[in-house]
């Protein structure tokens, strides 16, 4: 099997795909009249998704492990995640699919942009493993760490198109149950925040318990490799702040009975937060977890 060559077409195409499919979504929102271009971008985030599920198929079955050694595997697991919460929720939520589609589909060009374009070549081939990855805990921990990772992404990037569709409103406050779904019969600004702020909530409350899933079977890993549960490594107090920032924001919705605005700003917040404990930890960090790319 020639990964190489498949790597190549399937990360170019799966570029090439979600640069397209987010010119759609945004066609869709801006001729919402028009359902031709929200439909086309659902098709086009769909081969996205298989593309990748592809390459990292090709991978597995090339390295013989699961593809998630490295920077580069990582990345496109997580694009996979974000284009599968992505067609997830359009198909929960057809009201917004174009809102959804239009902040889903940047984020996942970008992982897929940086990982084909700007990694260098050595971070993306496949390697060894080290003999400290040469574990179950492998599959177990890192794929609901990134899973958790790309529906906190999703929640978040949701929560700013909230903020942006209710910009110039003090508070927006839902009616009925948080956790359902705003009836198809309201229109207008109040009755589309509704829904992205309770997509938002959906979004994090799946993705919330997969990081804490994922940092204790981290934890119970690193004991068995390194002979300590909690050692403070750079990545391992970043994950403890992605969780406490995440906690805060279900903490505001479920005990405070905060809804709207408030807790929208702290689920933003998060996205940044996201992607220092993932992406500025391992690469401009020293621990455990750095690739050392440019240290």
């Amino acid at each position: 099997m020639d990964l190489i060559g498949i790597q190549n077409i399937l990360d170019n195409g799966a570029f090439a795909t979600l640069l397209l499919t987010m010119a759609l979504f945004w066609l869709g929102l801006a001729a919402p009249q028009t359902k031709l271009f929200t439909q086309l971008g659902t098709v086009g985030m769909a081969i996205a998704n298989l593309g990748l599920a592809a390459l990292l198929l090709a991978r597995w079955l090339e390295a013989g492990y699961f593809p998630l050694s490295n920077l580069y595997e990582s990345l496109l697991f997580i694009a996979w995640g974000v284009t599968l919460a992505g067609l997830g929720f359009q198909s929960q939520y057809p009201r917004v699919q174009d809102w959804i589609g239009s902040v889903t589909a940047p984020v996942a060009l970008g992982i897929v942009a940086f990982a084909a374009l700007s990694l260098p070549p050595s971070m993306q081939t496949a390697q060894p493993l080290v003999p400290a990855l040469k574990s179950n805990w492998l599959m177990m921990h890192v794929s609901v760490m990134l899973l958790s990772y790309a529906a906190l992404m999703t929640g978040s990037v949701v929560a700013i198109a909230f903020l942006w569709v209710t910009r110039g409103q003090s508070q927006v406050v839902l009616k009925g149950n948080s956790l359902g779904i705003i009836g198809s019969s309201s229109s207008g600004g109040l009755g589309l925040g509704d829904t992205l702020d309770n997509l938002s909530y959906r979004a994090i409350g799946l993705g919330f318990p997969l990081l804490t899933i994922g940092i204790v079977s981290g934890g119970v890993w690193a004991n068995e490799a390194w002979g300590s549960y909690w050692s403070w490594d750079a990545k391992e107090t970043w994950s403890l702040i992605v969780w406490l920032v995440f906690a805060a924001y279900l903490h505001t919705r479920i005990t405070k009975g905060w809804q709207g605005r408030r807790p929208a700003i702290i689920a933003s917040c998060g996205f940044l937060v996201v992607w220092v404990c993932y992406l500025g930890v391992n690469l401009l960090g020293k621990g455990l977890h750095s690739y050392g790319w440019f240290f």
